[in-house]
């Protein structure tokens, strides 16, 4: 039983049904015979690229490939108060802060959401990088993004 295996294993599993904690996936993943330490499985999950989002279920883990089929507009709306820090720019780039392993799903979930002020973004493990079309559409982004971030 190899690193390989065992992420194979825990992407069926996310895949298959819902998985909202740690815990709950070490208990699924011994069920199959998979002994494996908190820090082992948190390890894993960030190799994996796999985070939390909620869901009106309660949260479960998922890649950000994963959630290319959700409703844009309502990931856009879960995602960002998860995982969003702080928002800042300059000229015509955004730069949004999020928790660690967050900039790929609120990248995506920006992209996904065909605002007309944004022409793309670069994702990396915590910070976002959007291109807007001008400053103007920077400074609206910007206001939106701090809108939906705000918690409740």
């Amino acid at each position: 039983m190899n690193k390989r295996d065992r992420h194979a294993a825990i992407r069926e599993l996310v895949s298959a049904q819902p998985v909202g904690s740690q815990e709950e996936l070490r208990q699924l993943l011994k069920e199959r015979g998979w002994e494996v330490t908190q820090s082992t499985l948190s390890r894993d999950l960030r190799e994996m690229r796999l985070v939390r989002i909620p869901t009106v279920d309660g949260p479960r883990y998922a890649s950000p490939e994963s959630l290319a089929g959700e409703d844009e507009r309502t990931l856009v709306e879960d995602v960002l108060p998860q995982f969003c820090d702080s928002v800042d720019g300059v000229g015509e780039l955004l730069v949004v802060k999020t928790i660690y392993g967050g900039a790929q799903p609120v990248a995506e979930a920006i992209d996904s959401a065909g605002w007309s002020e944004v022409v793309g973004t670069i994702g990396g493990e915590n910070t976002v990088l959007v291109i807007c079309r001008s400053r103007d559409a920077r400074e609206r982004l910007h206001k939106r993004i701090e809108k939906l971030s705000a918690p409740g």
